[in-house]
Formats: structure tokens, C-alpha cells, sequence
């Protein structure tokens, strides 16, 4: 399995960015910004949804101890009814970005699509980034294992919808558990809780 790389090595402080729960039913919206160190690698650092729950876990304290810089930018639930999931996610990204305590040079954005503010330095999005930059990667691990601790923990407050396996993803599970109990606090409202939609990506 070929390891991932740097964008360019032109010295630029690179920063990955990818978020996690934005196809949830429930739940708030999680993204990290990561900024890499140009020398260090790891052979299981790659796409989120490539690895078990526990490489996930192994790999969110390895980048945690041993990145340049990361954060974590969150857009609630509130916020997410409001402007939409996908300005959510634009806002939840320029938290993360905003919390590093370096200033990047370039964004990598994971996706086709990044809503830049006026004053943003140069940025390119990436299909399948998280699987091609060691700092997407990093990002989409971060985005992705703070969001299940979130949602891990929400489910013991609200125990029906069974979160703690399906961090608020439209399983059937969660379906069954809306239709007994109803929707609570934490559900999108808007989405659409009940009718089955088309199948996506459930990881992200």
C-alpha cells in the first residue's frame, strides 16, 4: 500500500482539512485542520474510513502527539438548520482552521467544493484527498474519531437511537429507534428521519 505524500515541496505550511457527520440524522458537525511534519510518516495513515475503530483510535493519539499543529471546529445542530449542512461544514472547517496556533500557507481541502474567506491563502480542493495527503488523512482521522466520542457520549443521554454504534448515521437501527420514541433535541429536523434516502457515504 503506497504511503501518502506532501501536496508540494516547496516548504509551504501545509494544513489538511476534512469533517466528519455531515450525512447524520443527529448530531453535530465536526473538522480538523492538520498541519503535518514533512518528515514523518505512517504506514496506517490514510482515508478514515479505510480503518478499524481501534486503528482510529491508535492513529488520533499518534497525530495528536506528533502533528505541527491541529484543531478541532465543530458546527451545531442549530447551525446546521440555519445555513445548511454545507455552509456547516464550510463554517465547522474555518474553526478548525482558525484554532491552530500557526498560520497556514495552503489549504487541502478533502472534496470539490471550499467557500473560502476574503482574505484566505491559496486552497485546493481534492476528491479523495484524505486517501492521496498525509495531512488530509490526518484531518479526516481527527474529524472522524471526535465526532464518535461526541456521539458515543450524547447516547447515554438519549439511549433509543442506538449512537454509540451508529454515531447518528440513517441506519436502521437509528430509523426504528425514531419511529418508536420520535426525534429528540439532537435530530436534524428537516433531514429526513424516516424515509430512507439514497445511499451515501456513511462515514462521512
Amino acid at each position: 500500500m503506497p504511503l501518502l505524500h506532501r501536496y508540494a515541496s516547496d516548504g509551504l505550511i501545509e494544513c489538511g482539512c476534512d469533517e466528519a457527520g455531515r450525512g447524520a440524522l443527529a448530531g453535530d458537525l465536526y473538522a480538523a485542520a492538520v498541519v503535518w511534519p514533512d518528515t514523518l510518516d505512517h504506514p496506517h495513515l490514510r482515508d478514515s474510513k479505510k480503518l478499524t475503530a481501534r486503528q482510529r483510535e491508535e492513529l488520533r493519539l499518534f497525530i495528536e502527539e506528533h502533528a505541527t499543529a491541529w484543531a478541532v471546529g465543530v458546527a451545531t445542530i442549530q447551525e446546521i438548520q440555519q445555513i445548511n449542512i454545507l455552509h456547516a461544514s464550510m463554517l465547522a472547517m474555518q474553526r478548525a482552521i482558525e484554532a491552530l496556533p500557526c498560520t497556514p500557507e495552503r489549504l487541502l481541502i478533502d472534496g470539490n467544493y471550499y467557500d473560502p474567506r476574503p482574505d484566505e491563502v491559496e486552497y485546493h480542493t481534492i476528491v479523495k484527498g484524505d486517501d492521496r495527503y498525509l495531512a488530509i488523512a490526518a484531518a479526516s482521522i481527527l474529524a472522524k474519531t471526535h465526532r464518535d466520542a461526541y456521539m458515543t457520549q450524547q447516547a447515554q443521554e438519549y439511549p433509543h437511537y442506538g449512537w454509540e454504534q451508529n454515531k447518528g448515521y440513517p441506519t436502521a437501527q437509528h430509523r426504528e429507534g425514531i419511529r418508536q420514541y420520535g426525534s429528540c433535541p439532537l435530530h436534524r429536523q428537516g433531514f429526513q428521519l424516516l424515509q430512507p434516502e439514497p445511499l451515501f457515504d456513511l462515514e462521512k
